[in-house]
């Protein structure tokens, strides 16, 4: 998914933004009138962004209101499965495809990032900017697309495994380890190290909702 910052009249782009930034989490209850005064948009065109929201299991209702979805163990599991097949893919097909200023890009990412690493909000922003990166740098739409709605659903988890102590500058070692991979033009190694990367991610994630690790 997307993080620019959507359109002033896009209700629909503001309120996918909002979740995807945390400003609404899972369990938040969302109101027509407050998000209208919010964005600055008249409630007719909030109101069909709920709706188009609910539709993709975004919301969900308790009683008559509209609160945030959230996933639950199996459904983060079978997400995590989905995205890690798919961001293999991108990967590899990168290590194919992915033009020398594109590769440059993402090294620059990766240096970059290293500013976040006491933000963990802004490190989470940063990780999906990459991850993108790599998306388009697999020259391949179709897969562009499914990753897009795999990001929207990533948006649902509360937590994010990069706010573990010290997962940051793991994860950024693991993403310099991926673009090396892309530069080679080796995709099954690329494919591996992103694959690699997103377990790591999951396991950091599980041991987080589990209590077993504390986070920032």
């Amino acid at each position: 998914m997307s993080i620019d910052v959507p359109a002033a009249n896009d209700a629909y782009g503001l309120i996918l933004h909002a979740i995807d930034t945390g400003i609404y989490k899972p369990g938040n209850r969302l109101v027509e009138s407050e998000l209208a005064d919010r964005f600055g948009v008249s409630r007719t065109p909030i109101r069909e962004a709920l709706q188009r929201l609910e539709t993709q299991s975004m919301l969900t209702r308790d009683g008559r209101s509209l609160i945030v979805a959230s996933l639950d163990h199996n459904q983060m599991a079978e997400l995590y499965t989905v995205r890690t097949a798919l961001e293999g893919l991108a990967a590899e097909l990168a290590a194919q495809h992915a033009a020398a200023e594109e590769v440059k890009v993402l090294y620059a990412m990766v240096e970059e990032d290293h500013a976040f690493l006491s933000n963990p909000s802004r490190l989470s922003q940063a990780n999906r900017r990459f991850h993108r990166q790599i998306h388009l740098a697999s020259h391949n739409q179709f897969l562009v697309r499914q990753l897009d709605l795999v990001y929207r659903s990533m948006a649902l988890l509360a937590t994010t495994s990069l706010a573990a102590a010290g997962r940051g500058e793991v994860a950024l070692a693991e993403h310099l380890a991926i673009v090396q991979a892309i530069e080679a033009r080796d995709g099954a190694a690329a494919s591996k190290a992103l694959r690699d990367h997103l377990s790591i991610a999951f396991q950091t994630r599980l041991r987080i909702d589990a209590g077993k690790i504390g986070a920032d």
